[in-house]
């Protein structure tokens, strides 16, 4: 298997982000007083829960908008240390996006804070037999504020000059995670594939344009991250491949399916798609990984031994009839040819 290390250079091209975003729970610690001084078990046994002083369903906004902030992050960043890795020169794309959802935030804490009181109160009346206990644990707005917020920080990662102890040096743990962000990369890039697998080509015989859309994603954040490791690049241009050859319009059946699901279980598989990768570094073109999937009789492995590198394209044999491997089937009875597995399932 073709190692995936990445070089400490490619921190001249990228940023470190970390982000911050707590949220207020609205949720109390029980004491023995909220169940009328009933004789519990010692601590070192057991402990009691919680109860929420305010309705959750007001406190839902926040959980989604960090969410999107994460989901943001992850679809143009790579998770490096304690937050997430960014190329430089997306930054301020990156930042302004982030600041769009901070101020989301921001309004929604002060229209919360605005009716905090009056939250309280209804959800007090709505568990009015309960009332006493949740009155024993309101705290203040000003409370509330305090845990609330969203923020980041944006820095430049460097290694430690040599002139620091060589000993603080070798186990300040960064080449270390520099070296690892190719592999973390290209694992993330696999668990987006799962997910895009599962949810929109497993078992389908005909999809829409928007099935092309969470691949569109993961190229973008290929190519924004190009710089991380050698292999990253040419999985961009396999998956921009693919892209273009999907007609316009009309729903995409048939070949044109079939290679888009070749090409996600491809991308599932983080060895097979480092090896085909690097077919490409060796000359063979994207192209002919693409053809390789949908009808090649020859593994790419195959070709070692072989003359046959070339710039871009490569004529599939119009009488080959792929067959469908298993983790392609479909779930109606409708057959389809398929790709041969390359080694991929």
């Amino acid at each position: 298997m073709t190692p995936i290390v990445s070089d400490i250079r490619i921190l001249d091209n990228l940023l470190a982000l970390n982000l911050n975003v707590s949220l207020w729970s609205a949720r109390r610690k029980m004491s023995q007083e909220d169940l009328g001084g009933a004789e519990l078990p010692p601590e070192d046994l057991a402990s009691l829960g919680s109860k929420r002083i305010a309705d959750p369903e007001n406190l839902k906004v926040f959980g989604t908008l960090k969410a999107r902030a994460f989901n943001y992050l992850d679809r143009h960043g790579v998770r490096f240390m304690s937050g997430w890795a960014i190329p430089e020169e997306k930054a301020g794309e990156i930042v302004h996006e982030l600041c769009n959802i901070r101020n989301n935030f921001q309004k929604e804490k002060e229209s919360f804070l605005a009716g905090y009181d009056q939250n309280v109160q209804s959800w007090i009346e709505k568990h009015h037999q309960w009332g006493e206990i949740i009155r024993n644990s309101i705290v203040g707005p000003d409370y509330v504020r305090a845990r609330m917020d969203f923020r980041w920080q944006l820095y430049k990662v460097s290694p430690l000059e040599q002139h620091i102890d060589n000993t603080a040096v070798l186990e300040a743990g960064l080449a270390e995670e520099v070296q690892g962000l190719g592999g973390t990369l290209f694992g993330e890039v696999a668990k987006s594939a799962e997910d895009i697998w599962r949810r929109v080509y497993h078992g389908k015989t005909e999809v829409t344009h928007k099935a092309l859309s969470p691949l569109r994603t993961l190229h973008t954040k290929l190519t924004g991250l190009s710089f991380v490791e050698p292999h990253v690049a040419p999985v961009a241009d396999i998956v921009q491949a693919a892209l273009l050859r999907i007609p316009k319009k009309g729903n995409i059946i048939g070949t044109d399916l079939l290679l888009l699901q070749g090409l996600v279980c491809l991308l599932k598989d983080s060895d097979a798609l480092v090896a085909h990768a690097q077919k490409v570094i060796e000359g063979y073109g994207p192209a002919f990984v693409l053809d390789a999937l949908l009808a090649g009789a020859n593994s790419i492995s195959d070709l070692d031994s072989g003359d046959d590198r070339i710039d871009g394209n490569v004529d599939g044999d119009p009488d080959d009839t792929p067959i469908l491997p298993d983790t392609l089937s479909v779930e109606t009875a409708v057959p389809h040819p398929a790709i041969p597995s390359l080694g991929l399932w």
